[in-house]
């Protein structure tokens, strides 16, 4: 197996190659860094079946889109990846087989809701929810401690000691640990109860990254467009979210309420479906759009896609631009299905 981290720097990506059939997998792809994966592709004569982000970064801009385009990888991504441009949605559990490879995902949430890790032979890539000596944060983007506790404790700490780890992030010069290591001398985690741990996250004070509000809304929607303002954190923060069950209640027959499913036209009937009566507005076309509905200034409104997270930002930028009721679907279409709820799809 061939096995490199690619970037030598404190975001890590790393290259998975079966040597015997020319196969390859690229995990936590850099924008500012394609040339460079092609190149190693090319070097080790790797044909590129897949690329996968650990989980939605905020701190770097994701290449598996560029990449995808480029080589003709699949996109893959866990289940509840907000993401419209995945071409294979993993569960955990599932195998990933590269070549005569066979890794298997364990969704590992917690930094944020979409984290997964990679098993592989003899280690594991934990991305951001076990670092060496640390883990990844979780007061942004919906992280939650709690559930990165659970998700180290009872998932990537049951894994042999000897289990190699692999981190998206190091930001000491690590380059890799053990999970025996880990679990015998992990500041955040050696000796700490779940209630303990929460405690010791929840007062980190770390500054936010560098231009978090694009790169965090440009990672989640697959949407780079200089006419779009994204919102400041502030305002992604002061959206008024709704769970699935008010939802349901605000949308019957006879209801006034306007919803707006800014998703892509091709995911609108596509697994998921839509809620019925929805109007399909794209997040990139959004603001345009408002001249459509000038009249609905002051009407209910409650923006709906796949995880939540487009929809936020829609709902911010309508809120922005003067609509005084605007809400969002928490969790998205995904939790939508979930509570059991009926949905249309329109060939």
């Amino acid at each position: 197996m061939i096995f490199q981290e690619l970037n030598n720097s404190i975001c890590k990506t790393y290259l998975l190659g079966c040597e015997a059939t020319g196969r390859a997998l690229i995990v936590d792809p850099v924008s500012t860094r394609t040339d460079r994966y092609l190149a190693m592709l090319a070097y080790h004569g790797l044909n590129l079946d897949y690329v996968l982000d650990t989980h939605t970064h905020a701190d770097h801009r994701s290449a598996c889109g560029e990449l995808s385009v480029l080589t003709g990888a699949k996109i893959v991504r866990h289940f509840t990846g907000p993401q419209p441009n995945a071409d294979i949605h993993v569960l955990d559990g599932d195998p990933l087989v590269v070549g005569n490879i066979e890794l298997k995902v364990l969704y590992t949430p917690g930094h944020t809701p979409d984290g997964i890790s990679l098993l592989g032979p003899e280690r594991v890539l934990t991305g951001d929810s076990l670092l060496v000596g640390g883990t990844g944060r979780t007061d942004f983007a919906a992280g939650d401690a709690g559930q990165q506790f659970d998700s180290i404790s009872k998932k990537l700490f049951t894994l042999p000691d000897e289990t190699l780890v692999f981190p998206g992030h190091d930001y000491r010069g690590n380059t890799q640990s053990t999970i025996g290591h880990e679990k015998r001398n992990n500041p955040r985690l050696a000796g700490k109860t779940r209630d303990q741990y929460i405690a010791i996250m929840d007062n980190l004070g770390l500054p936010l990254p560098e231009q978090i509000q694009e790169v965090l809304q440009i990672n989640a929607t697959d949407v780079e467009d200089s006419e779009i303002n994204y919102p400041s954190i502030c305002e992604l923060n002061e959206v008024f979210q709704m769970n699935a069950e008010s939802v349901l209640d605000e949308t019957g027959a006879d209801s006034s309420t306007l919803v707006i499913d800014v998703r892509q036209d091709q995911e609108f009937n596509g697994e998921l479906g839509h809620i019925a009566g929805a109007v399909l507005i794209p997040l990139n076309r959004l603001a345009a759009k408002t001249t459509e509905f000038e009249d609905d200034r002051d009407r209910k409104i409650i923006t709906v896609c796949r995880a939540g997270v487009r929809s936020t930002t829609a709902a911010a930028i309508l809120t922005a631009l003067n609509f005084t009721d605007v809400h969002n679907l928490k969790g998205g279409m995904i939790e939508w299905i979930r509570k059991g709820f009926s949905v249309e799809r329109k060939g």
